[in-house]
């Protein structure tokens, strides 16, 4: 029997190609293997059905069909926004509040072995734990408190969270929705308030402006007599300086004249005048004193003197 060499060609290329195939498989499961775990990530790995090991950050070989990723964990701060939940105050006032929670993974392992679905039980937990606390305080309380509300919604589901893995950071009530018919009055009620408000400021205004027109009038009353008064003094201060101005002129009148007069007996003396001339001057002086309101005359005995017109002349002048 003689065999066709091309029958061994044809299966000699047939196992080339089966074990070229077998050799890209192989290839293929070692590289997929290799598992790079970014930054703020973590994986969870299981071998044989248990949890083995957590992967941080870094490249990994996953062991072909004895190990598997069991999870991939974000270690980033989440945020859940959950719906609306129908609560009751402590006054019987049923409310809808929906709450803002943020959070993050603090452990894997917990993460992915302790709950089932961790947000869902997340959301539960933190209804019943919004309805526990609204239903210890009133409708007023809940309204002006939310910071309180906050901090004790986020210590109770830190502390019921801690065996998930999950750490909570912040707990924020959203919205506080009342009903209707409590809405309405609130708002007459708001209403009411800033219309008193309104009232209040309006009469202060009123007030001030009523204060600060009196004080204007007093003010200037004040500066109306205190201008009246300076004139006042700055009239008498001009009556007193004419009436000073004027003695000094009657003064300076009465001294020149009775220079005059001294220098005129001076000058009769100089010039050496005779009985006649003396005779003349004193009688010419003795109808000029007639003239004036002098009350005191004295006539000298011997009108021929001159020393007697001197001192009569005298007697004059202290009498004027």
């Amino acid at each position: 029997m003689t065999l066709n060499p091309f029958v061994f060609l044809a299966m000699d290329i047939g196992s080339l190609i089966a074990l070229l195939a077998v050799i890209l498989i192989i290839i293929i499961v070692l590289a997929s293997s290799f598992k790079v775990v970014s930054q703020a990530n973590a994986f969870v790995i299981e071998r044989l059905g248990t949890y083995y090991k957590t992967w941080g950050t870094g490249i990994h070989f996953l062991v072909p069909f004895f190990q598997r990723v069991a999870k991939k964990v974000s270690l980033k701060e989440q945020v859940i926004d959950f719906d609306p939940q129908p609560v009751i105050t402590k006054d019987n006032v049923t409310m809808q509040i929906d709450t803002v929670i943020f959070f993050m993974i603090s452990d894997p392992k917990a993460y992915t072995y302790g709950v089932e679905n961790p947000l869902f039980a997340i959301e539960k937990l933190s209804a019943t734990t919004l309805r526990n606390i609204i239903g210890d305080i009133d409708l007023d309380a809940t309204l002006t408190s939310r910071d309180l509300i906050n901090t004790r919604m986020r210590d109770i589901l830190d502390v019921a969270t801690d065996p998930w893995g999950i750490k909570v950071n912040r707990v924020e009530l959203k919205n506080i929705l009342p009903p209707k018919d409590i809405r309405d009055a609130m708002e007459k009620q708001m209403r009411a308030e800033r219309e008193r408000r309104e009232s209040i400021l309006r009469a202060e205004g009123e007030k001030q402006a009523a204060i600060l027109t009196a004080e204007g009038f007093k003010e200037s009353t004040i500066l109306q007599a205190e201008a009246k008064r300076q004139a006042l003094i700055n009239e008498a201060e001009g009556h007193k300086q004419a009436a000073v101005l004027e003695a000094q002129g009657e003064a300076e009148a009465i001294l020149e004249v009775q220079t005059a007069k001294a220098k005129g007996i001076e000058l009769i003396r100089e010039a050496k005048a005779d009985q006649a001339v003396l005779t003349i001057k004193a009688y010419e002086a003795l109808a000029e004193m007639s003239k004036g309101q002098a009350t005191k005359i004295i006539v000298p005995s011997n009108l021929q003197g001159l020393a007697g017109l001197v001192t009569s002349l005298s007697e004059i002048a202290k009498d004027k």
